[in-house]
């Protein structure tokens, strides 16, 4: 069963002290639940956060210190990059690195995705898990239906909750899920003294995603598979990203005016940004990255919509593209 909605900020002390929950920003019923269950699908310990860039923003905050430098992959979702970026004001350092091959010795603390957005590609585990120091796998896109990266080496998980394990454009929230006690430890007192915490709306609607993970992955995994073969074959088509798994794919077509017309003329897929909801969604991703991707990059993630009703929204597009 569900847990009920608690939208309660205070609750009373027992004999006088601090009972499991006594203030929402120190932790609340619908929150823990959320974290004890993806504790159990990661295998480890989960602390929610607001959105999975607050989720970003605690780790390197709470786990690093001024002066230390985080290995980041080069493909990897483009908002971690700006998010650590604008954290080298507080002396924290950041380089880039093909995660397909083993991470720079001096980092201390290793960033990689799988698969990265929206370039598709897969870290090399065994590469990464054999650094010396922390890894943390950021696994949005597969989620742990497709990845349970802290049993493939991994000492931190993160993921952007909004994405697929909400899994229906109605909540905002991030996790990060660690290997080690002591570091959900400190994430969370991080979390209790900048105020990151997650409402129980949004994690009361996280829990019912959850309930409907399994089955709504693996529903978008064939479909997306399915499209990913039919676009490498179209003629419109240049070039097909797709990591064999998950709901998410890219795909280039001849330059940015023809991404263009692609995006605003599908019918049943929607052109917005984000991903891994129940509805298709699709947009030109140069618009926010620049030259980091083709100008013709068009991300597509793929809902729950029948596979023909879709197919036949791509293809009438692509015929003007």
């Amino acid at each position: 069963m569900e847990a009920p909605l608690d939208r309660s900020t205070i609750w009373p002390y027992e004999d006088g002290e601090p009972g499991p929950f006594y203030y929402a920003r120190a932790g609340h019923p619908n929150g823990v639940a959320a974290e004890r269950a993806l504790g159990e699908l990661e295998g480890g310990e989960a602390v929610l956060f607001a959105s999975g860039t607050a989720a970003t923003t605690a780790v390197a905050l709470a786990l690093l210190e001024p002066g230390k430098t985080i290995a980041l992959a080069d493909d990897a979702y483009y908002g971690t990059g700006v998010t650590l970026a604008e954290l080298g004001r507080w002396g924290l350092r950041h380089v880039l690195f093909d995660q397909t091959a083993p991470p720079p010795e001096a980092a201390d603390l290793v960033w990689i995705e799988s698969p990265s957005n929206p370039l598709l590609t897969v870290p090399d585990f065994e590469a990464a898990a054999a650094h010396s120091s922390p890894v943390i796998c950021d696994a949005t896109a597969s989620t742990p239906i497709h990845l349970r990266a802290l049993e493939r080496g991994c000492d931190l998980v993160v993921h952007s909750a909004t994405k697929y394990l909400a899994g229906h454009h109605d909540a905002l929230l991030g996790v990060v899920v660690c290997r080690r006690a002591e570091d959900a430890e400190r994430l969370r007192a991080f979390r209790n003294a900048t105020g990151a915490v997650a409402g129980p709306d949004a994690a009361w609607l996280l829990l019912r995603g959850l309930r409907t993970l399994e089955v709504r992955v693996l529903r978008q995994t064939e479909t997306a598979q399915a499209l990913a073969e039919r676009l490498g074959s179209h003629p419109a088509v240049t070039n097909v990203r797709y990591p064999g798994f998950g709901g998410l794919l890219s795909f280039d077509v001849a330059g940015g005016d023809a991404a263009r017309r692609v995006e605003t003329g599908t019918e049943l897929i929607a052109n917005a940004t984000s991903l891994g909801g129940v509805s298709s969604t699709i947009e030109t991703r140069f618009r926010w990255e620049g030259t980091r991707v083709p100008p013709g990059l068009l991300r597509l993630s793929v809902g729950l919509e029948p596979l023909e009703e879709l197919w036949t929204d791509l293809r009438r597009v692509l015929a003007r593209a």
